[in-house]
């Protein structure tokens, strides 16, 4: 039975894979509507035909290594779980150390190393594909120390968070969903607050602004919305894309402005103050504090309907899946495997929240710079730096945008400049 299960679980992943390659390389529709055809949401506008050309072949490779990434995790837990390695990384816990705690840990970093040496093809698939169409410009021996630092970040965040948990599913078997949920606040909490000043660092250096006029009008726009900052910092990228970014990222005193050195390099400084007045707009409308509540509330019910698929799924195949109870850490598989399927399934309704909040933000930004021109060519540069499709497919908007398609930020701008126009001719 459990390899008839893997077999069919493989047979799947494969008939997945070439659904997904089928609808983005043939069915998805990605050309401009007619309506939209000229205005400057159109990519024959501030596109060349090879710039246009690379940016449907990237885009479609990394949606397509996206939509093969998710359930290959899947998979891999499953097999984990049929051929009994889950097992074989306990018993080697136990052979190891008599202490608990360092049990857990030794299955931890196997369950963790393997799984990393499973998801290694994909990433670097996807880091070489990055390479290729001059996204990415880290060299290898740079992106291997990202990748083990994210591994070691994973590891020891899996560690506490599974350890906890079994904790309590051992204590209470019928509330252990809920009293992890009421730990995960302050977890969440925490970890949010020192992201910024202890794990952001791990990656890349971050120092204050070093254009000071720039700053200044930045922290002006600041003031004028009311927003208690007095640093931008800007983080050193181009060593290792050239896509632009800028972010708000923590909570409370930790709180921070960052723009990358790429965005600085590529951007003019009327452009950049539409950005950060977009950034700045999450903060005057709480988006990253509605985000956190909405995620707490997720993930309450995520937590509960796990311990209810745990308990179902190792009922009624506890014997292919070897593993006879939940709180036998032999099922942290299953329950990672049970977590990253909520997770993708609840992602277009979080996303959906997220292009709301997006869209929000463009509304304020563009009502506090006034600037159509300086907003729009951000999106363009933006586009052309990342290669992104300006219309993408449907079910690509669905599950992979947390941000409004290109097409619909330009041409919402351009309705705003059209308000505008007719507003002042009245």
């Amino acid at each position: 039975m459990a390899r008839k299960m893997g077999f069919y679980g493989i047979l799947a992943y494969i008939v997945f894979g070439f659904l997904a390659y089928w609808y983005l390389f043939y069915l998805a529709d990605t050309s401009l509507p007619f309506e939209f055809q000229g205005s400057r949401a159109d990519p024959a506008t501030f596109l060349n035909p090879r710039e246009y050309m690379l940016s449907e072949e990237y885009s479609k490779i990394r949606n397509l290594l996206f939509f093969l990434s998710t359930p290959y995790e899947w998979l891999f837990y499953f097999l984990v779980l049929l051929v009994g390695l889950s097992g074989a990384f306990k018993k080697w816990g136990k052979d190891t150390f008599q202490h608990k705690l360092l049990q857990n840990g030794v299955y931890i970093f196997w369950l963790s190393l393997f799984s990393y040496a499973a998801t290694f093809p994909l990433s670097y698939i996807s880091y070489n594909f990055s390479k290729t169409y001059n996204i990415s410009t880290q060299s290898f021996p740079s992106w291997m120390k990202d990748e083990l630092i994210g591994f070691w970040v994973n590891f020891v965040t899996l560690l506490i968070t599974i350890s906890v948990l079994y904790w309590l599913i051992q204590r209470s078997r019928k509330y252990w969903w809920l009293l992890a949920w009421l730990l995960s606040i302050p977890f969440t909490l925490f970890i949010m607050f020192v992201q910024p000043v202890v794990i952001d660092p791990l990656y890349n250096d971050f120092s204050p602004l070093k254009n000071k006029e720039l700053e200044a009008k930045i922290l002006d726009l600041a003031g004028k919305a009311d927003i208690p900052a007095n640093h931008v910092f800007e983080v050193n990228m181009a060593e290792k894309t050239n896509a632009l970014n800028a972010y708000v990222t923590g909570i409370g005193g930790n709180s921070r402005i960052v723009l990358w050195d790429t965005t600085l390099n590529r951007l003019s400084d009327g452009e950049i103050l539409f950005i950060m007045a977009h950034e700045m707009a999450h903060y005057v409308e709480k988006h990253i504090y509605i985000g956190i509540a909405g995620y707490l509330i997720l993930s309450l019910f995520g937590l509960w309907l796990t311990s209810r698929m745990m308990a179902w799924a190792i009922r009624r195949w506890g014997k292919e899946l070897k593993v006879d109870d939940v709180g036998d850490i032999r099922s942290v598989p299953l329950l990672l495997m049970i977590l990253s399927m909520l997770m993708f399934i609840s992602s277009p309704a979080s996303n959906f929240v997220s292009r709301y909040q997006e869209t929000r933000a463009d509304r304020y930004a563009i009502e506090m710079t006034g600037n159509t021109d300086d907003a729009i060519g951000s999106f363009q540069t933006l586009t052309k730096a990342g290669l992104s499709q300006v219309n993408p497919p449907l079910l690509v908007k669905i599950f992979r945008y947390g941000h409004p398609t290109m097409l619909e930020r330009i041409s919402r701008l351009e309705d705003y400049e059209v308000e505008q126009r007719n507003k002042n001719t009245d």
